[in-house]
């Protein structure tokens, strides 16, 4: 695809054109192999919850784009299962993620949150990922697994070299893929040594216990991706939300006047600037008809979240960030079975991190230095965010 360059400087731009000239394209995928790449809301909302489309590798055509190749170990997760056995290990996990639970961790959250602020001093400049955005859900999703401090390790290096591969070092991928399989070996086998009241010794309980419901490669896969993506996607949403307001200051004026607009504001930063250019990979199990389009079975299928959210037959005016705009709906956490199952717990800490920002920081904005964008075709999500900030005050 020629756009792929301004795919990764300009996606918006890209898809607007894409979605204009035709609902769905034929593009090369980062592999080389040939993918379907769709565009507008309802054709992708539709998408996303059609049996049809399976998330199982084993469905997908020789020669067709399949996406990034993981070891057995870690590639028995939910995003690569359709149901039953789908079914089976998101409801395993579901209870921790809760609307309700996640209730239950909002202090714990704010009280991260306010740690992480009070270490920035009373003034000066930071890179807001480094400090702020990546360490609190890093700290949360750790909290909740029960992973002991001496085994928080440096996710953030390995999930970019996944998520953003580079160019001048080819191998780091399979070095990063090599190393959480290291951690996550030795974090089982310390969780069975020294269990505790956690997700994690739950899930260890479950696998020893009841075997028939939980394999070994699922228990190790399903702890990667809870990590993973529980941790990935939530900084992306803080570091986006909290660019897209600096941006935009008389959308800012409006929650800082108003906090209690933070929970319908963090919907509309999801659909304006989400942590997803597109939803996982997806094979039809039979020739479909998507957008007039005809696509045959076993062939890839990427669907854009992030142009489906900037589709004016859905939002109009959709590249104007308006907090005030009814964004229900919108597909930055995706839509249907798979829909994101940390969603909860995301938007609560997204709303947490941005309260405890606006409230303890009365003068925050960009430095002179640009915000990198990490080079990515599929995740949406900041390497940096320099920012200056002056005339701190105190957590209530």
């Amino acid at each position: 695809m020629d756009a792929a360059d301004d795919l990764l400087t300009r996606p918006y731009d890209v898809y607007q054109r894409l979605r204009t000239t035709s609902p769905v394209h034929r593009i090369t995928g980062t592999d080389g192999q040939p993918a379907w790449l769709v565009t507008r809301f309802d054709d992708v909302r539709a998408a996303l919850a059609d049996p049809l489309l399976s998330l199982d590798k084993t469905h997908a055509r020789k020669g067709s784009y399949r996406g990034l190749s993981l070891p057995p170990a870690l590639d028995a997760n939910l995003l690569n299962m359709d149901p039953p056995d789908h079914t089976r290990l998101r409801r395993l996990v579901g209870r921790a993620f809760t609307q309700r639970r996640v209730e239950h961790l909002r202090a714990p959250i704010r009280a991260t949150a306010d740690q992480l602020l009070g270490a920035l001093g009373e003034h000066g400049t930071t890179d807001l990922i480094a400090s702020y955005a990546a360490p609190l859900p890093i700290t949360v999703i750790c909290d909740l697994l029960g992973v002991p401090g001496s085994y928080r390790r440096d996710f953030r290096a390995w999930t970019s070299a996944l998520i953003a591969p580079d160019p001048d070092h080819p191998q780091a991928a399979k070095e990063a893929i090599a190393a959480m399989l290291d951690f996550f070996t030795e974090l089982m086998a310390h969780k069975r040594r020294e269990p505790a009241d956690d997700l994690l010794t739950d899930l260890i309980a479950v696998r020893d216990t009841e075997g028939d419901r939980l394999t070994e490669d699922e228990l190790m896969s399903l702890v990667f991706l809870i990590l993973f993506a529980g941790y990935e996607n939530t900084v992306q949403l803080i570091g986006n939300a909290v660019l897209a307001l600096l941006q935009h200051p008389d959308q800012m004026a409006l929650v800082r006047k108003d906090p209690s607009r933070i929970p319908t504001a963090v919907e509309e930063l999801a659909r304006y600037e989400g942590p997803a250019l597109l939803a996982i990979r997806r094979f039809p199990i039979r020739d479909v008809t998507i957008g007039g389009v005809r696509i045959p079975a076993g062939e890839t299928i990427l669907l854009s979240l992030s142009a489906a959210n900037r589709d004016p037959d859905r939002f109009p005016d959709p590249d104007r960030l308006d907090l005030g705009r009814d964004a229900t709906g919108h597909l930055a956490l995706g839509h249907g079975i798979h829909y994101c199952l940390g969603a909860p717990l995301a938007r609560a800490e997204t709303e947490i991190a941005l309260a405890a920002l606006l409230e303890r920081f009365e003068d925050l904005e960009l430095t002179e230095k640009e915000p990198r964008w990490r080079p990515s075709l599929r995740a949406r999500g900041l390497l940096d965010l320099p920012v200056r900030y002056r005339g701190t005050r105190p957590s209530s």
